[in-house]
C-alpha cells in the first residue's frame, strides 16, 4: 500500500477516528455531511493538523506517529494539495505560480519554469503562461493550482472541494479534465468533496464519514446500490429503510411492513428510487401490497422532475413529471395515495 493511515484528532467538541488505505493509482473520495470531519482528515494528511494519535505512512516511511513524537512539517511531505479557492499566488503569473513548488524543492527560477511549462501544457493553457490568476477564468485558475500540485510529483495529492468554486457548465468541462488527469496519476489521490457526481465521476473507492467515523465504504457502484445511511440514501437519490426481514416481507421498527422480491431473514435494509412510486389521489383498486396514505410536505423542481415530500405512517420521497404533478393538483397539505411494487423495491442484510 502507498498510504497505510490511522488519523485520530481529539478536538473540544470533535473526535476523528479514520483509517485508510489506499494502492498506487487508487483515487479515493471522502463523502459526508457537513462537520462529518473530512476537512479535519485532509488537514491532518497534509500535516496541517497533528494526530492525537494513530499514524501515517507514505510509500512505508512514517510521516507521523504521535506515540514516538514524529511529526513530519507538511512542508517537508511530499503531498500536495488543491484548495477549494485555489490559493494561487495573485502576483505571480501561471508559470510562476506552477513554478513555486519547484523552486521550493531546490530548483533555480530558469529551472523551475522550464519544468513548469510542460504541466501549463498539459493542461492546456501554454498561451495564459505570462498571466496572473486575477485575469483567469475560474477553470483555468482550477487547472493552474492542478499542475502547481502535480508539478512537484507528490506521492499524495489532495484535493479538497477542488470544483466547488465553478459554475455548472464549466465544473463539467474541468470534471473531465480532472477525471483524466487523476487517470494519469500513479501515486494516491484523496478528494474531499459535497457533491456525489464528482465522487462518483472521479472516485475509485469511496469512503463516507459521519460523526467522524467510517460509516460505508466501497466502488461508487456498490455505494449507489447498497446505501447503509439515510444520508448516501439521500446522496444517491433513494428512499431507504431498516427492519428485520421474514421472506419477502420487512418489518419496520413502527409495524409497518414492505413487499419484496428478495427472500431475507434477519436485519435488513430496503431501498427503492423515488421514480418507483406511484400517486393517485384516491385509493386505488389494485392489489398493491406496499400502499400508503400520505400528506404531501413540499414540492421541488429536481432536475426535470418534480420531487414530492411525503410525511405519514412511511415518509418518502416521490419523482413526477410537471405533467403529472399538476393533473394531481399536488399541494402541501394534499393527501395522496402511494404504492410501489414489490419488483422496485430493492432488499439487502443490514
Amino acid at each position: 500500500m502507498t498510504l497505510d493511515a490511522r488519523l485520530r484528532v481529539e478536538r473540544t467538541a470533535f473526535r476523528l477516528d479514520l483509517a485508510l488505505t489506499a494502492a498506487p493509482g487508487e483515487v479515493i473520495a471522502l463523502l459526508g455531511p457537513n462537520g462529518a470531519g473530512k476537512s479535519t482528515a485532509l488537514r491532518a494528511l497534509a500535516g496541517l493538523l497533528p494526530l492525537t494519535a494513530g499514524h501515517l505512512t507514505l510509500d512505508g516511511a512514517a510521516l507521523e506517529d504521535p506515540a514516538t513524537g514524529l511529526h513530519t512539517p507538511a512542508e517537508q511531505r511530499p503531498v500536495g494539495v488543491v484548495f477549494q479557492d485555489y490559493l494561487l499566488f495573485p502576483h505571480l503569473s501561471a508559470l510562476d505560480n506552477i513554478a513555486f513548488g519547484l523552486r521550493c524543492q531546490g530548483l533555480r527560477r530558469k529551472a523551475a519554469r522550464a519544468a513548469a511549462l510542460p504541466w501549463l501544457e498539459r493542461m492546456g493553457l501554454a498561451e495564459h503562461a505570462g498571466k496572473r490568476p486575477g485575469a483567469l477564468s475560474g477553470g483555468q485558475a482550477q487547472r493552474v493550482a492542478l499542475a502547481r500540485a502535480l508539478a512537484v510529483r507528490p506521492r499524495l495529492l489532495l484535493l479538497d472541494e477542488p470544483l466547488a468554486a465553478l459554475d455548472a457548465r464549466t465544473r463539467l468541462e474541468v470534471r473531465a479534465q480532472l477525471r483524466r488527469h487523476l487517470a494519469e496519476f500513479e501515486a494516491v489521490a484523496v478528494l474531499v468533496t459535497h457533491d456525489p457526481l464528482d465522487a462518483m465521476v472521479l472516485a475509485d473507492r469511496l469512503v463516507v464519514i459521519e460523526d467522524g467515523t467510517e460509516v460505508q465504504s466501497g466502488t461508487p457502484g456498490e455505494i449507489a446500490r447498497h446505501p447503509r445511511t439515510d444520508y448516501i440514501a439521500r446522496l444517491v437519490g433513494l428512499n431507504l429503510y431498516q427492519g428485520a426481514a421474514d421472506g419477502h416481507t420487512v418489518t419496520l421498527p413502527g409495524g409497518l411492513s414492505l413487499t419484496t422480491t428478495e427472500e431475507l431473514h434477519g436485519p435488513a435494509f430496503v431501498a427503492f428510487p423515488p421514480s418507483a412510486v406511484v400517486l393517485q389521489r384516491e385509493r386505488p383498486a389494485s392489489s398493491a401490497r406496499n400502499l400508503w396514505q400520505l400528506e404531501v410536505a413540499g414540492l421541488d423542481l429536481h432536475g426535470d422532475q418534480v420531487r414530492v415530500d411525503l410525511t405519514g405512517p412511511l415518509p418518502l420521497a416521490a419523482d413526477l413529471t410537471p405533467a403529472a404533478a399538476a393533473e394531481l393538483d399536488l399541494a402541501p397539505g394534499a393527501l395522496v395515495w402511494a404504492s410501489v411494487k414489490a419488483a422496485q423495491t430493492h432488499a439487502y442484510p443490514a
